[in-house]
């Protein structure tokens, strides 16, 4: 991982440091790049609440290979993680690489670890469409994420999702304030819980799945309940479209609480290693999703770089899951978890 960090520095010298801790204060208000907006302060949010989290340690037991194994949506995974859906190699990570080999990184370095990748989707056609080509020679296994797009667009680009052959869409709603796609004149927009009723049906009707990305308040994923999504994510955008939002951590224990049991829960945010990922779960999340690494593991090794990211994640999940007496994801709930009395 060293050497693939350390390429990954060079390629995308001037879009991401690469810092040893990618918490968002070397990259204040870099978007378009990889950094958050305005102060930051969502970025650094996600990071901070995750390091409040603090684990009961326990020992007196005869957890020694736990089973990280799960199953999201009618999928199998080899763990209760996803790698996030990012796209714009170009403008986002500096182009060293293209779009294509960014996409097959990511989603295929997933698929040979037994996961699943998400694709992104922005301006310009060949982000999306690079997706679903990966997609479909990957037998359908990845999810393509479109974003929130006004008239046509949107429905166009569902339709052609449909067609590489996945089991799930999704769609980032917390796109809708995207400072890039605004310099480029393309509108995304948020959506009414009627347009997202209809989308959601038709999604159905294809006989797929429909993931709602960018809920971060207990109403609107019981809302996203009662309108029949599959799956939300609990998703800040990486701090990059709203200044001063809370860390996804600090939200998600009052998210669960509302609708677990109703729909699946996802969450990113800040999320480095194995050890947030078991700390997400803990919290309420059935996964996890991880975005800015996934990138640096393909920019440094492409395919082969993003299963060793995969591989030290699932290092530190097992021992997370060993130390903790776990002996199962299911087996990871909040009395994992020291209370601080804050």
């Amino acid at each position: 991982m060293k050497e693939i960090r350390e390429t990954a520095r060079e390629r995308m010298k001037g879009y991401c440091r690469v810092c040893p801790v990618c918490d968002g204060r070397a990259c204040v208000g870099e978007v378009p790049g990889m950094g958050g907006l305005g102060t930051a302060a969502s970025f650094k949010n996600n990071i901070e609440a995750l390091r409040k989290v603090r684990i009961n340690m326990r020992l007196l037991h005869d957890v020694t290979t736990p089973d990280t194994a799960t199953s999201l949506l009618g999928l199998d995974m080899d763990m209760p993680l996803l790698a996030a859906p990012i796209g714009g190699v170009e403008f986002n990570m500096g182009g060293k690489i293209t779009e294509e080999q960014y996409v097959d990184a990511v989603l295929g370095g997933c698929v040979d670890k037994g996961l699943i990748g998400c694709g992104g989707d922005g301006v310009p056609p060949f982000i999306h469409e690079s997706v679903n080509a990966a997609v479909t020679e990957l037998g359908g296994k990845g999810i393509p994420f479109i974003k929130p797009w006004e008239g046509d667009e949107m429905w166009e680009k569902l339709e052609k999702a449909r067609n590489s052959g996945c089991s799930v869409l999704g769609m980032d709603v917390d796109a809708a304030g995207l400072v890039t796609l605004r310099k480029m004149g393309r509108p995304v927009s948020p959506k009414t819980p009627d347009e997202l009723r209809q989308i959601v049906s038709r999604v159905h009707e294809w006989g797929l799945k429909f993931i709602l990305k960018g809920i971060m308040t207990p109403d609107e994923a019981v809302l996203s309940h009662e309108i029949g999504v599959d799956a939300i994510v609990v998703s800040n955008h990486g701090g990059r479209v709203l200044d001063h939002a809370p860390g996804t951590a600090e939200v998600l224990p009052s998210i669960a609480d509302a609708v677990q049991g109703k729909l699946s829960i996802i969450v990113d945010g800040g999320v480095r290693d194995g050890v947030d990922v078991f700390k997400m779960v803990a919290l309420g999340a059935d996964a996890v999703m991880i975005g800015r690494p996934f990138s640096i593991a393909a920019l440094g090794g492409l395919r082969d770089g993003v299963g060793a990211y995969i591989d030290q994640i699932k290092g530190q999940l097992v021992q997370a899951m060993v130390l903790t007496g776990c002996g199962s994801v299911g087996a990871i709930g909040r009395n994992c978890l020291y209370d601080t009395g804050e």
